[in-house]
């Protein structure tokens, strides 16, 4: 007896647009996104951007970037040798700063970035002054930096976040599907990411549209009768 092959989901990539048009603007970012276009009337050369995963740091990071002919680098991947290049456009994005990155390098990166009156913007989950760095000055320069924090989501900011993390994988959700996911995630980007891909995922294994059936299939609830 021969049954119906099953779909394979294909691990595609979706790119999500970071032009400055597609950013969402809301009361848990107003004061990062006001800072980010008044550069470069910055209250120093550099600033650290904090947020949790997903709070859209990256996205206020490459609309900077994009303004400030700034490069971006991850912390781990700098080099002390490659730190003049890094700052050759005189404005430099380095992202994740609080892993992985190697103290003196770092440290050497602040202090050469104001010699030569060049901007730093760093992205990073937590606060500078929580970093876990041994060497002292490095610490108190860390300590200096000015902070600017994207806060959790209201309402209207989540259901728009799903909306456009949707639409960024050509996932066009019906309102019952969006408001239904507000009632079962977690109040975060970050969760609100995991569940769009969740489902684009299981629909696309099964062939079959987004619809809050679904949905209440992956979030193990059931669905009330109409």
């Amino acid at each position: 007896m021969s049954t119906r092959p099953r779909q394979l989901a294909l691990a595609l990539d979706h790119a999500e647009s970071y032009a400055r048009e597609d950013f969402l603007s809301g009361p848990c970012n107003a004061g990062p996104l006001q800072l980010i276009d008044a550069w470069p009337q910055w209250p120093a050369n550099a600033l650290a951007l904090v947020g949790p995963e997903g709070s859209g740091k990256t996205h206020l990071a490459m609309i900077w970037a994009r303004v400030a002919g700034a490069r971006v680098i991850a912390a781990r991947a700098l080099q002390e040798a490659e730190l003049p290049a890094a700052l050759a456009t005189g404005a430099l994005v380095v992202e994740d700063a609080a892993t992985g990155v190697d103290e003196r390098v770092l440290f050497h990166l602040i202090n050469l970035a104001r010699e030569e009156q060049a901007f730093l913007l760093f992205t990073a989950r937590t606060a500078p002054a929580t970093w876990n760095v041994a060497i002292p000055d490095l610490a108190s320069r860390l300590r200096a930096l000015p902070v600017v924090t994207l806060l959790a989501p209201d309402d209207a900011m989540l259901r728009a976040v799903i909306v456009k993390l949707a639409l960024d994988r050509q996932l066009m959700l019906d309102e019952t599907v969006v408001s239904y996911l507000l009632t079962r995630i977690e109040r975060s980007f970050a969760a609100a990411r995991a569940a769009v891909i969740a489902l684009d995922n299981e629909a696309l294994r099964r062939g079959r549209p987004v619809t809050r059936a679904l949905a209440a299939e992956i979030f193990h609830a059931d669905i009330p009768a109409s």
